[in-house]
């Protein structure tokens, strides 16, 4: 109609736009978070936990030590969101697709090799983790999880064996050993074994295990 002004209900525009800009707030929150969760992941593996400050967080993710305080109020909030990203980014190798060879002297090589080709990638933060867990409550809670996963590589490795008394003991510490990250370390780096090598050094272990000592 001629004459007419047009109106427009600004309180509408802005309740629509109140969504986007709650929206755009939790993506950067979610941003902050995870860049706060690979700097402290970068620091553990480079210093280690015991000297990994928030200070030092704050500073290298380019916020203040309020805001890692606001995201993870606790060490251990903090170390949950640090396992999880690292468990995702470097999974261990699966047991159950180990303790599906039968043959078990076949299962041992499968599972070293891959054990090792994990341990080659994880080097730096596994130290780091060994060095401190006496220093640090929240590295023995974690590491304790990754034991018992070794444990459970272990009960996979000795399945169908068929040993009893001595000889069960002597390839169960065997096997326990050949699966352990020091073990890896010492050979591959102190000794200078190619992964392959500590592999079948380490698998001749197990099986030597069946023979009876005089």
């Amino acid at each position: 109609m001629p004459g007419r002004v047009c109106q427009y209900d600004w309180t509408d525009m802005s309740d629509q736009k109140r969504p986007y800009r709650m929206k755009r707030r939790a993506e950067l929150e979610e941003q902050t978070r995870r860049r706060i969760t690979e700097t402290t992941v970068a620091l553990h593996e480079e210093v280690g936990p015991a000297q990994t400050s928030i200070s030092a967080i704050a500073e290298r993710a380019g916020v203040r030590r309020s805001t890692v305080y606001r995201h993870f109020p606790d060490e251990e909030t903090l170390f949950d969101a640090c396992s999880s990203h690292f468990r995702a980014a470097h999974p261990p190798p699966d047991v159950d697709d180990w303790a599906a060879v039968v043959d078990p002297t076949e299962r041992t090589e499968k599972a070293l090799r891959e054990l090792y080709a994990f341990y080659r990638r994880t080097q730096g933060m596994y130290e780091s983790l060994l060095r401190d867990e006496s220093l640090v409550a929240a590295v023995q809670r974690r590491l304790g999880d990754f034991y018992g996963y070794l444990g459970r590589a272990t009960e996979a490795l000795m399945k169908g064996r068929g040993l009893r008394g001595h000889a069960a003991r002597r390839t169960r510490a065997a096997i326990g050993h050949a699966v352990a990250f020091p073990t890896w370390r010492s050979l591959t780096l102190a000794q200078e074994l190619t992964d392959d090598e500590a592999v079948t050094l380490m698998c001749r272990l197990v099986e030597s295990t069946h023979i009876r000592p005089r």
